[in-house]
């Protein structure tokens, strides 16, 4: 009787963790899904402290900057969510659109391409418990090559939807067109869902990498990043922009997805031809073919 007793207990256990855990996932997904729409954004950078042993070092400049950005979900299925990120720059009828950043969100991932060093990614394979019931977040650049990932769980409590990580990244492009005295930004990312739309809080660390070194920590850095959603029609621009060029987009995602299966560490030149790669592909046409678009890339993976 004992034994029959345990097996129900055991059995109702099981049933409630299950429950809890697919409840817990589809406010996870919602959460996720919550940051697709349109936006009117601001982004804000401060400098906050430096240690540097130059006595003539000199922090960035205060950054305040606004935008309008449209979230498109690309993806939509249980394990994995995809968002593509469009700015929509000018008024009127001289407006025109700007493919952005991509953010990809899988879940109880393990696998991981973590940023070393400027355009050197390391191949990072982790095991299952260690990122059970995580998110990763995998944020590509706009040619949708890598740029940094993390893996955390989403938090809902007390009304609050948010989820933070810790990772390494390359200089953003505010940095690196003005700043060659660090060449890592270790990333304090916190997503936190509002009433209003949501926010992208930052407390990042400016790092000097070397080879046989100790990381060094030249400066930090605040940053918050504030969308605020608007009407749908704001961006109708962007909406209309990607029907468009989705199809060669996805051609693109095809392509990196090929070079991220081999499973191995990432090396990418910086330019080909004079040109960046980004710069290549937003020269292409939208019927560009599968094998257009994987010369192009694979012509920046170095072997």
């Amino acid at each position: 009787m004992k034994k029959f007793v345990s097996i129900i207990l055991a059995l109702f256990c099981l049933a409630i963790n299950t429950n809890y855990a697919q409840s817990k996932k589809a406010l996870d997904q919602k959460a996720i899904k919550d940051m697709c729409g349109c936006y009117e954004v601001s982004f804000d950078f401060a400098e906050t402290f430096n240690y540097s042993e130059n006595p003539e070092y000199k922090p960035s400049k205060v950054k305040h900057s606004k935008g309008l950005e449209w979230a498109q979900l690309v993806v939509d299925e249980n394990d994995k969510i995809v968002i593509q990120h469009l700015l929509v720059a000018g008024r009127g009828e001289k407006q025109f659109v700007i493919k952005h950043w991509r953010q990809d969100w899988l879940y109880e991932n393990t696998e991981f391409y973590m940023f070393n060093t400027p355009n050197n990614w390391k191949y990072l394979k982790k095991p299952k418990d260690e990122v059970k019931g995580q998110w990763t977040q995998k944020v590509y650049q706009v040619d949708d090559s890598p740029r940094y990932e993390g893996s955390a769980s989403w938090v809902h409590v007390d009304d609050k939807s948010y989820w933070e990580c810790v990772t390494d990244a390359p200089l953003p492009r505010r940095e690196y067109t003005k700043r060659g005295d660090y060449n890592v930004t270790k990333r304090g990312n916190r997503h936190e869902i509002t009433d209003f739309g949501w926010i992208h809080d930052q407390d990042n660390d400016k790092i000097v990498r070397k080879n046989g070194k100790a990381d060094f920590v030249l400066a930090k850095e605040k940053g918050l990043n504030t969308y605020k959603k608007v009407d749908d029609s704001k961006c109708q621009a962007a909406i209309d922009w990607w029907k468009e060029n989705a199809e060669m987009w996805s051609l693109v995602r095809k392509s990196w997805d090929g070079l991220f299966a081999k499973n191995k560490d990432l090396q990418l030149k910086s330019k080909v031809e004079e040109k960046r790669l980004y710069q290549h592909l937003f020269d292409m046409e939208t019927d560009a073919s599968n094998k257009e678009i994987k010369k192009v890339i694979q012509s920046f993976v170095e072997k």
